[in-house]
This record gives structure tokens, sequence and C-alpha cells, in this order.
């Protein structure tokens, strides 16, 4: 693990936490957490009693939660049992405080929106653009975000078509194309804006989103037409479809004498500041099928 040690503020008390940046997980001190929210003297033997508590209820979160050095009090470096956001919010939902009530109730009201854009996802773009106007961003970029949304779609459905496997697959062929077209993998990309859990594309200029947008659908066409049947068929093509926004990028830049990728984030550009939990319907969002929000963008 890469760690990182950092000190979150939650209602002005300290919460340790470490940024893994090859997993590109948040790990916060469970006692920590404990702490701030049920005010015990004794968060270790709170946590202790706790653990024991939930797996002999056979709760999987607290089996699964890691153990990490951080500094403590006394300025040493000393075990302490760490937990990822999920993990956290799963911790939570069973600690019986007054403080801990408006992350449950939050916890409900997203697992209801969830129920409902499932039953008609149009809610999840809707969602989506009432999220990003709350950024601040312009209707211009928006219009241009929901439309990369599209593409993307229709990427993933194509490969879809094809057997290539989400998850890990899908991680490689979008890196080969970013690559391609802006000469950096997505990490190496983030790195330069300086994000860690941020969507990327939410973090764009104008113009990155259009070159993305033209590697993704250039790598579709080409998908389509040449049918391809094998892993390393599909990286080729991906590469290819890359390779063709990037020869853009570059007369572009040759042509203004500036550079097109931007080490500028959402938080320059558009001078507010992006939240993590502000994020869930876009998340939902790029799940929907290539139909559902091509209806919904003519609509």
């Amino acid at each position: 693990m890469s760690e990182q040690d950092k000190i979150q503020l939650f209602e002005d008390q300290p919460i340790r936490a470490a940024w893994d940046s090859e997993q590109e997980e948040w790990y916060f001190s469970v006692v920590d957490v404990i702490k701030v929210l049920t005010g015990s003297p004794n968060p270790q033997t709170y946590w202790r009693v706790m653990k024991k508590r939930l797996k002999d209820e056979g709760n999987e979160t607290v089996t699964n939660c890691n153990g990490l050095k951080m500094v403590a009090a006394d300025g040493k470096r000393r075990m302490t049992d760490v937990a990822t956001t999920e993990q956290l919010l799963r911790l939570i939902q069973s600690i019986p405080s007054p403080k801990a009530e408006p992350f449950k109730l939050w916890l409900a009201q997203v697992g209801r929106e969830r129920i409902e854009e499932t039953i008609d996802p149009e809610q999840a773009i809707d969602r989506a653009l009432e999220t990003y106007q709350r950024k601040g961003y312009s209707p211009d970029w928006i219009h241009q975000r929901i439309l990369a949304i599209r593409v993307r779609n229709e990427l993933t459905a194509e490969w879809q078509e094809r057997g290539v496997q989400r998850g890990r697959e899908y991680a490689i062929l979008t890196d080969e194309i970013t690559r391609a077209w802006s000469g950096m993998t997505t990490k190496q990309y983030k790195r330069l804006k300086g994000l860690k859990k941020e969507n990327l594309r939410d973090n764009m200029s104008d113009l990155e989103l259009v070159l993305t947008m033209l590697a993704e659908a250039t790598t579709t066409e080409i998908s389509k037409r040449e049918e391809p049947e094998t892993f390393s068929e599909n990286l080729e093509i991906a590469r290819s479809g890359g390779e063709i926004a990037g020869d853009t990028r570059k007369a572009i830049e040759k042509r203004t004498g500036q550079p097109v990728i931007t080490s500028q984030n959402a938080t320059q550009l558009n001078a507010v500041v992006t939240q993590m939990i502000e994020t869930v319907a876009v998340s939902q969002l790029e799940e929907l099928p290539p139909s559902v929000e091509e209806k919904t963008t003519k609509d």
C-alpha cells in the first residue's frame, strides 16, 4: 500500500486517513470515526466490543477491515484498523448515535433513489444534471458531458457485444485509448490534475472532453466494422481509435501553439469544490444503456 498520512476533519475533530494510489482508495481510522460519532472516552474499547458483536452476527465488513500503521497521539506509528468509504458507511449503520443518524438517513435516501432509477432510469439523468448545475458547471459543458456519457455507453455496449469483460478488461482498453490520444495513462492523467477519487472526465476542459469523445467514438466505429474476436484485437482497435484523436490533438496544438491537456481540475476550471457524496447520481448514469441515454438527450 502506498500510504500518505493525512488528517481529515469532521466537525473540527481529526480523523486519520491514508490514500492508496494503487487501489485509488481512501482508508480511514475506525477508532477515530467512532470517537467523533459517539464521543466515547475510550473508542478502542468501544470498537473491540462492536467488532466482536458484528463478527458474531456474521458481518463481513468487519472481517475485511485492514490494519495499517498510522501516527498515534504519542507520535509513534502504531497499527490501527482502517476502513474504506464503503466499509465505513456500513459500520456507521451499526453505531447508535445522534451524530450517525444523518449518515443513516443519507444512505436510506441513496438506496431509495437507486431503486427509483432502476424503475425509471431517466431519473438518474435528471439528478446528474442537477448535480452538475450545483457544482457550477456551465450549460455548454454539461451538454458536452452528457454527450460524452452517451458516447462512452455506446463504446461499452460494443465491447460487451465483442465479449470484453467488465472491470479489468474495460479498464485496460480505456487506458490504451487514453494513452494513445493524450500520451498518459488514466492514472497519470488524474495525477497531473491532482485527482484521487474524483472522476477524470468531470475535471476535463471542453476540448479535453471532445477529444475523449472522438477517441471513443472512433474506437466504436472501427470495432463495428472489423468485428474483433479476441481481446488483443480489441486492444489494437482501442489504440487505433485513440491515435486518431491523438493526431487531432497534435494538429490543434501545432496550430494554436498551446497544449490541449491541462493540469487544471474542476475546482480551478469552475471555481467550485467537488464533493464525493454528490457524485452518486453521476456514477449511476455511467451505467445506463445507450438507448435510454440517447432517448433522453433527444427529448
